[in-house]
């Protein structure tokens, strides 16, 4: 799996049930390279303006991206996955998209550090 890939991975949900849900790898973590990703979902009603990045039917990397509908990728759902637990990929946001979810992140997490 690569930074910027759509994968299928085993994600808790808010009712506990763990279910396979696309989600963005934003990282590969040292040292046993595990996969620190971002969920997608289909609920575009939870998009964070600003936050969150909406990918839709009418962006040019929405095909290569391997989802059906319009989606959140929703960088307040993070979580650490083993690849071992990737069921696999179905495919790759676009380049400028996986920047921007970085330096978002990045400038977030930052923010107000003194």
């Amino acid at each position: 799996m690569n930074e910027g890939e759509v994968i299928l991975t085993p994600i808790a949900q808010a009712d506990g049930q763990v279910k396979n849900r696309p989600a963005v790898v934003l990282r590969e973590l040292p040292p046993y390279r595990d996969l620190l990703i971002c969920g997608v979902s289909t609920q575009v009603q939870h998009l964070v303006p600003g936050f969150d990045e909406l990918i839709t039917s009418r962006d040019g990397d929405f095909t290569a991206s391997g989802l059906m509908a319009d989606s959140v990728i929703r960088l307040g759902f993070l979580a650490v996955v083993p690849r071992k637990a990737v069921a696999g990929s179905i495919g790759k946001i676009g380049g400028d998209r996986y920047r921007r979810l970085l330096q978002t992140l990045s400038a977030y997490l930052v923010k107000n550090l003194k």
